[in-house]
């Protein structure tokens, strides 16, 4: 019989099946995988995945090891292992990989190429009707003419954010781990931020109040990128409140932030919009999630905007809160580390 003790060390899952075809010896982390009380127990009863046990009593009767998999469930959530079954003398031994995290990257490549495929094919689709009928019926028809290419531009231009959101998606995810170098003071970012954004709110008759009790606090962080983060907080409450709405932004006085574990400014963003239900909150920053599609189409956007600020905001060592009460409004709070020396 192998070595407990041997086994006992190994920091993946172990399980060893006697002649006797109970089970012999487990290890530590077997036990957190399969529980406490599966050692004396028939393999089958203690297992209980079929695919599984069909290759376990296969490796015993010819000896040639084979694979299987064991799909678990620890701490919440589902879990992947691939397991190595092997004969060792009259014993068989099963040594489980965690193949969870693959199994999740595999995923989310599926789930994103299939989201990006579909948010291109709407306005792809849009595009090829419009060309074929301003080749066909209505190529002498000027209103008609007119009418479509307005709608051609509005398409092409929801690609083109799409495409640009997506290549910002992807440097922010590359430099995520690297913290920004630099320092700025937030209340000039801030105002910046509400400088370029004046068409977008002129636009859509919104007015921006902006309340500064920072104190010229310093943060490291890339003033492009903290720009960006105002830039679609506040367009997001612009587009998700009625027409003329009044939009507020403060910076909050420097003081202890408990979720920091240090001295942190926050930057609120408010807006008395429609609102978002409780069970959409957790899901909000999940790229191409959205509340209503048909809204978000309506008014450009890519589904991406909060997946941008969650990346930016993580970068900067920073937490980003979101709260709503539906058709009240919804409250977006950034929280950044102020510099040690302040």
């Amino acid at each position: 019989m192998l070595d407990a003790e041997l086994i006992e060390t190994l920091p993946f899952p172990v399980l060893v099946i006697g002649d006797d075809q109970m089970i012999a010896a487990t290890n530590a982390t077997s036990r957190q995988l399969l529980g406490d009380h599966v050692v004396g127990r028939h393999f089958s009863t203690a297992l209980r995945q079929p695919a599984l046990l069909d290759r376990i009593e296969a490796v015993m009767a010819n000896g040639a090891p084979l694979e299987a998999s064991y799909l678990g469930r620890e701490a919440g959530r589902d879990t992947t292992y691939t397991v190595h079954i092997a004969s060792a003398g009259q014993a068989v031994v099963l040594t489980f990989q965690d193949r969870t995290a693959a199994e999740d990257i595999y995923q989310f490549r599926t789930d994103f190429v299939a989201n990006v495929s579909h948010e291109l094919r709407t306005p792809l689709t849009a595009l090829l009707g419009f060309i074929e009928t301003l080749r066909g019926p209505a190529r002498d028809d000027a209103a008609a003419r007119d009418r479509f290419l307005e709608v051609m531009a509005r398409e092409a231009g929801r690609m083109a954010r799409l495409v640009d959101d997506l290549l910002s998606l992807s440097r922010l995810e590359a430099k995520e781990r690297v913290r920004p170098s630099g320092s700025v003071v937030l209340a000039n970012v801030a105002q910046s931020a509400l400088a370029e954004l004046q068409p977008v709110t002129d636009a859509a008759g919104a007015t921006i109040r902006f309340e500064d009790q920072s104190g010229g606090a310093n943060i490291a962080a890339e003033a492009g990128e903290l720009r960006q983060v105002i830039a679609n907080l506040i367009e997001n409450a612009v587009k998700y409140s009625e027409p003329g709405s009044e939009i507020a932004l403060s910076l909050n006085a420097p003081a202890h932030e408990a979720r920091l574990r240090g001295v942190g400014v926050r930057l609120v963003v408010r807006d008395a919009g429609f609102g978002i239900a409780p069970h959409h909150i957790a899901r909000l920053t999940e790229r191409f999630y959205r509340v209503d599609n048909h809204r978000s189409r309506e008014v450009g956007g890519t589904g991406l905007g909060l997946a941008i600020v969650k990346h930016i905001v993580n970068r900067h060592r920073g937490r980003l809160l979101i709260e709503s009460i539906e058709g009240e409004g919804t409250t977006v709070t950034v929280i950044l580390p102020v510099l040690d020396d302040q």
